[in-house]
């Protein structure tokens, strides 16, 4: 699903960490695909008010990529690991982050999850 060994879908990811909250008592799955690029997470929020995630925090403008936001109560199950209670860069805020795809990815993700994000990483 997702090719992390190419730059393009690292990219993918640290945009998706850092400019793509979600709202309160609310859930977003972001899957964007582009050329050689396919990546699914859901985003639980924790501590974003409502109107933040509604204007636009699940929605990411990654240029030349197609993104698909589907808004839900809770993130379905299916990730391969949970970067629980992620921060926000540059704002107070907390989120969980499930990913989907290739759990090979985690790898990669683990740490930035660990360092960047300030979070925890958990297997579902």
């Amino acid at each position: 699903m997702l090719d992390l060994r190419r730059p393009s879908g690292l990219a993918v990811i640290f945009l998706l960490f850092c400019h793509a909250p979600q709202a309160q008592a609310q859930a977003c799955v972001v899957h964007t695909q582009g050329e050689h690029v396919d990546v699914k997470v859901c985003q639980q929020n924790r501590n974003i008010p409502e109107s933040l995630f509604k204007s636009g925090f699940c929605q990411p403008e990654l240029k030349g990529q197609k993104v698909d936001v589907t808004y839900v109560d809770q993130c379905p199950s299916g990730a391969f690991g949970i970067c629980s209670n992620a921060h926000v860069d540059g704002m107070p805020y907390r989120q969980d982050i499930h990913y989907y795809g290739v759990a090979s990815d985690a790898r990669f993700l683990k740490p930035f999850c660990e360092t960047r994000s300030q979070g925890e990483w958990t297997l579902p």
